[in-house]
């Protein structure tokens, strides 16, 4: 299943237990690459979805489903970052593994120097990893906000390279924003409209309900 070999365990650091528009080269995947569910993706946990690459190696690849909300506010699990979480302020299921813990990215402020921040782990451009064990009022000066995440996906050696082969996914480069986009914003939808033509037109295709 795509995304969901956790058989290396690449469990992140800052990982809290209990709780451009241009489109890259195949094969290009790098962090703050965005994986766009192919149409012919129609396993339900990825499904449309959008997926924010966080590490790629060798031993493997680990992201985060950036559009799959969960029913859990933050408040419930993580009172001290609701503040600087981003509306809506809820869990987001960033994907089938580990999915009793919790992750967090951040977006920084423009112009902002993090600097000495040990809490905050640059990922790409204005994106970076955030402790959750931190304190996020010591934050709140240099982050724009933070998405938290109830698990993530991750694929083995090689795992990764060969759903690319079978056009299971897409590539973009991400930007900042779509880290924080509300969910009543298509992101899967707007993502593939800001690619060269025609990948636009990817955008309008229908969800085949009897498949799914």
């Amino acid at each position: 299943m795509a995304g969901g070999d956790d058989s290396e365990d690449p469990t992140p650091e800052f990982y809290s237990e209990g709780a451009a528009p241009d489109m890259p080269a195949a094969g290009r995947v790098r962090p703050g690459t965005l994986l766009i569910a192919s149409t012919d993706l129609i396993e339900p946990t990825f499904a449309r979805t959008v997926i924010y690459i966080m590490e790629h190696n060798d031993a493997g690849s680990l992201g985060v489903v950036l559009n799959r909300m969960s029913q859990t506010a933050v408040h419930n699990l993580l009172p001290q970052w609701t503040d600087l979480s981003a509306s809506p302020r809820a869990l987001f299921v960033g994907g089938p593994v580990k999915q009793d813990a919790a992750l967090c990215l951040g977006v920084v402020k423009l112009g902002a120097d993090i600097s000495g921040y040990e809490a905050l782990r640059p990922v790409d451009g204005r994106v970076v990893l955030v402790d959750l064990d931190a304190d996020p009022t010591e934050l709140a000066d240099v982050l724009e906000g933070v998405r938290v995440f109830a698990g993530y996906s991750g694929w083995g050696e090689g795992q990764l390279d060969a759903e690319l082969q079978q056009d299971s996914w897409l590539l973009a480069s991400a930007l900042a924003g779509d880290l924080l986009v509300p969910t009543t914003t298509d992101l899967w939808g707007s993502v593939l409209r800001r690619q060269p033509w025609p990948t636009p037109l990817l955008a309008t295709h229908p969800i085949d309900i009897a498949r799914n």
